[in-house]
């Protein structure tokens, strides 16, 4: 079920986040075979966020901006990225890499990465879906654990306490470390792509959540279709709005692998997506950080 929902969610996400040019296009998206961990499936993608930069990020930044993303997931185990595949078109001295374990538990194992793949300062931190406060702009009642409840599963809202005693459950661990070697940025760079992270995994396990009535009951072979069909309409929907330019123009050169397009059901518009939306009144923590303080960080985001 998480397998699925987390396929369906990224899709859907990455779908209302394609507006006015910006968003994910995915480059390739096809089965990869592993010696060592088997069967899986390879995905590139262009993240495009020039406008979502804070402005001290877009004074140093071209106006064509993105991130080149690729991952190889072998389900319960994924790669996001080595030290030179997941860059920002223009800066070949920044990278990140991020390690992920899935396990049906509440977040409980201990090093679960080995001691000998964490190197240097390192800092857990413990993420809470229903209670770890997100960016007010991202915020939707609809898609708040703590309210919502799933008419298929009976699942839901969640309350203090949830990750101790609620079934089934489910913990996405992820090693993330983040590199930015341009003397002068270097911190600021990384505690903010750091913080990027961090509200990634908690909107996106909580919009999993939220959207169990609508991707529960669907096999992979029927997530899969869903994903190419909205895969290829927010490639559509970038392509139509963005500037035509050639990858050498700003940045790497693509890889070398070849795949089908993949992404609707979510309709097309030229609004923003709801949840983008500023929030309605209601009653919430106080907000999160803005930056996190250490250069690597293992995430884990747990969900139901």
């Amino acid at each position: 079920q998480y397998r699925v929902g987390q396929l369906y969610t990224i899709s859907k996400h990455s779908h209302q986040e394609s507006e006015k040019g910006e968003g994910v296009e995915v480059v390739k998206n096809e089965p990869h075979e592993d010696p060592v961990h088997g069967p899986g499936q390879f995905t590139e993608k262009r993240v495009h966020l020039s406008s979502k930069l804070p402005s001290w990020a877009r004074a140093v930044t071209p106006r064509i901006f993105y991130i080149t993303e690729k991952a190889w997931n072998y389900y319960p185990y994924t790669i996001t990225a080595d030290a030179r595949s997941l860059q920002c078109s223009f800066l070949p001295k920044f990278s990140i890499y991020i390690e992920t374990k899935y396990e049906d538990n509440c977040g409980d194992s201990e090093n679960i990465f080995r001691s000998d793949k964490i190197l240097g300062d390192h800092e857990v931190s413990f993420l809470d879906i229903a209670f770890d406060e997100i960016p007010e702009r991202y915020y939707r009642s609809l898609e708040d654990p703590r309210f919502f409840s799933s008419a298929k599963t009976g699942r839901g809202p969640l309350r203090e306490g949830w990750r101790q005693h609620t079934k089934p459950i489910m913990c996405s661990y992820k090693l993330v470390s983040v590199k930015f070697e341009v003397w002068g940025l270097q911190t600021r760079v990384e505690q903010f792509v750091h913080k990027v992270i961090r509200d990634i995994l908690l909107i996106g396990h909580r919009q999993a959540f939220a959207w169990v009535d609508e991707w529960c009951g669907m096999t992979m072979e029927e997530v899969r279709r869903y994903e190419r069909e909205t895969q290829e309409a927010t490639n559509e929907l970038i392509g139509l709005v963005a500037p035509t330019i050639s990858v050498s123009e700003v940045g790497q050169p693509t890889a070398t692998h070849s795949a089908p397009a993949s992404a609707p059901s979510t309709p097309l518009s030229d609004e923003p997506p709801d949840f983008l939306a500023p929030p309605k009144t209601r009653p919430r923590k106080k907000s999160a950080p803005e930056t996190l303080t250490l250069p690597a960080l293992q995430e884990r985001a747990g969900t139901e």
